[in-house]
């Protein structure tokens, strides 16, 4: 029963993200072969369905507050969707964990760095546990800026058209190999990247 509920659920999200929204998915040629962190901004509960359906090809799993597994029937329903819970404001050992097995697996995990949505669309400051969990596992981090899932439904653009733009990788390194320095804080680094990303698509 699932697999068909599964099938008609992202026939029709593909219809209106493709239709309504005028959905325009830039970069997945970007995103390595092997295990990988997707690591886009967040600003509406859309940007999770938007983001899995880009990804539809590979294995996803993503990485959710646990607050959202307490009702049962939601999350029985995003359990299937392969996400998992995290305990915010405290480390979590278990989702750490799992997040660097699904990774060296070859799969690939959104994590959306800033740990929470905007409710402004400015871009906060990143989470620890995302440099820790690219250090731990060894992928790189593919940055996504996404724009215009913000103002869905709204009153200040009520069908907004919506970008999903997937840039280059940023590779974690303990040392860097030609100056023999220890790079920024990788987090930093992939908040810049998506703000260029975004920077991009409002224009």
């Amino acid at each position: 029963m699932y697999r068909p509920l599964f099938f008609l659920a992202t026939c029709v999200f593909w219809l209106l993200f493709r239709v309504v929204f005028r959905w325009r998915v830039i970069g997945l040629e970007n995103i390595p072969a092997g295990g990988a962190i997707i690591a886009p901004n967040h600003q509406s509960i859309w940007d999770i369905p938007m983001i899995g359906l880009a990804l539809r090809q590979r294995r996803t799993h993503f990485m959710a507050k646990s607050e959202l597994f307490h009702n049962p029937i939601f999350g029985w329903a995003i359990r299937t969707l392969l996400a998992f819970p995290v305990k915010r404001g405290a480390p979590d050992r278990s989702s750490l964990r799992h997040a660097i097995d699904v990774l060296t697996q070859g799969d690939l995990v959104v994590i959306f760095p800033e740990g929470t949505r905007s409710k402004t669309g400015e871009l906060g400051a990143p989470e620890g546990g995302l440099s820790l969990i690219a250090a731990k596992a060894d992928v790189p981090i593919v940055p996504v800026g996404i724009v215009g899932t913000r103002y869905i439904f709204s009153r200040q653009c009520f069908l907004p058209q919506v970008k999903i733009h997937f840039g280059t990788p940023v590779v974690y390194r303990k040392v860097d190999p030609i100056t023999g320095e220890k790079p920024s804080d990788i987090g930093i680094q992939v908040m810049q990247s998506i703000r260029e990303l975004v920077h991009e698509g409002i224009q």
